[in-house]
């Protein structure tokens, strides 16, 4: 199983209607690097959902329930989705600033391309920050 980041801009989707939709189509992705990560992803891996621009912080977990499909959004038929289901909150919201400053974690793939709305976790990365946020 492997980890991910997604982002999401909290006015645009956030994680309370994350939470009371359930299940998503992960959608709207226009850049190369996050879609070929979404490719990678399979049925079960695990994402942070981070909420982007107002707030800056990793807000819950969801799951990859329906792997890369076209996505209807895309005019161009360029680009692709996944389904997410919704999983844990974080009892404590982990902050970018948090982030940049533990020595663990400064060079998440995350923090290195911060404009990528997809990008990779390792192992180590999901087990400090689940330990930061409050969950198992």
């Amino acid at each position: 199983m492997a980890h991910w980041l997604v982002k999401s801009e909290p006015e645009a989707y956030s994680w309370q209607q994350m939470q009371k939709d359930k299940k998503t189509g992960w959608s709207g992705v226009r850049n190369y690097q996050a879609a070929n990560n979404m490719k990678a992803m399979k049925i079960g891996d695990t994402c942070f959902f981070y909420h982007s621009n107002e707030g800056k912080e990793i807000v819950g977990i969801v799951s990859v329930s329906k792997l890369y499909h076209p996505d209807p959004s895309d005019e161009d038929g360029k680009f692709g989705m996944v389904e997410m289901s919704a999983g844990k909150s974080f009892k404590t919201p982990v902050t970018l600033a948090e982030i940049k400053v533990h020595a663990k974690l400064k060079d998440m793939a995350f923090v290195k391309q911060s404009r990528l709305s997809v990008s990779p976790v390792t192992a180590d990365e999901w087990k400090i920050i689940c330990g930061l946020g409050g969950v198992k």
